[in-house]
């Protein structure tokens, strides 16, 4: 994860807005159900081979998270939140064929000149449907795969320092650090895709924490402690 992804801790920021609205701008709603409804439609998803979409991609949370971490690191703090999404689902859209930049352009165009102007009409219920049955019942990572973890509870393990990759699920300021398994999670998990650095097939997860200090040294308070859900494939016997 990129040093934009996780500068909690880090000197020299201003505080953190904490902003309690969930949407905004109205149009961020709109934004986060296409994603949403992306989600419900992926074709990874055995449900969709009978709904009649026109949405024929593999599209997760982890795609999207992927798309946020290739920003370029300016543009990261530029953006507003839902901006990000805005612009990674448009990108989408327009590298997988479902649009092209210049008719994306003309429509934009089009409604920034005239903003009263009706949206699109249509609908099938039974995309409908499909959407509401994944907001119900999700997408589970669990797996029925027996795999035996490799750490107990109380086992000192030290977090590793995989190579940069496109997408990773280790929050960065853990690298090469020790913490004490809290608590192991019963079964295994996979993630949406391969990460690359050790992420995707089926295996534990744990509860690790983590003493503030030994992060962050002496600019935390005492006693803090950082707990951290993380895939084995993360960790390691401490040297």
């Amino acid at each position: 994860m990129k040093l934009q992804h996780y500068i909690g801790g880090i000197e020299g920021l201003e505080p953190s807005s904490f902003e309690k609205k969930v949407f905004v701008q109205p149009w961020e709603e709109r934004i986060f159900g296409i994603h949403v409804a992306m989600m419900g439609l992926s074709n990874h998803l055995e449900a969709v081979e009978s709904v009649p979409t026109k949405f024929s991609s593999f599209w997760t949370w982890g795609h999207l998270r992927q798309g946020a971490e290739g920003m370029n690191p300016f543009d990261y703090f530029k953006y507003r939140y839902y901006e990000k999404w805005l612009g990674g689902i448009s990108g989408f859209f327009v590298e997988s064929g479902y649009v092209t930049e210049e008719e994306l352009s003309t429509k934009t165009a089009a409604y920034l000149a005239n903003l009263d102007a009706p949206l699109p009409s249509g609908g099938e219920p039974a995309i409908d449907e499909q959407v509401i049955e994944y907001l119900r019942v999700g997408d589970s990572p669990a797996c029925d795969v027996d795999a035996q973890p490799k750490f107990k509870v109380g086992d000192t393990v030290t977090v590793r320092n995989p190579p940069p990759v496109d997408h990773c699920k280790l929050p960065g300021y853990l690298r090469t650090k020790k913490g004490v398994v809290d608590e192991v999670y019963e079964g295994t998990y996979n993630y949406y895709f391969p990460t690359g650095d050790g992420v995707g097939d089926p295996m534990p997860i744990y509860n690790v924490v983590f003493d503030s200090h030994d992060i962050w040294e002496d600019i935390t308070e005492p006693n803090t402690k950082i707990y951290v859900q993380i895939f084995e494939g993360y960790l390691e016997d401490p040297e």
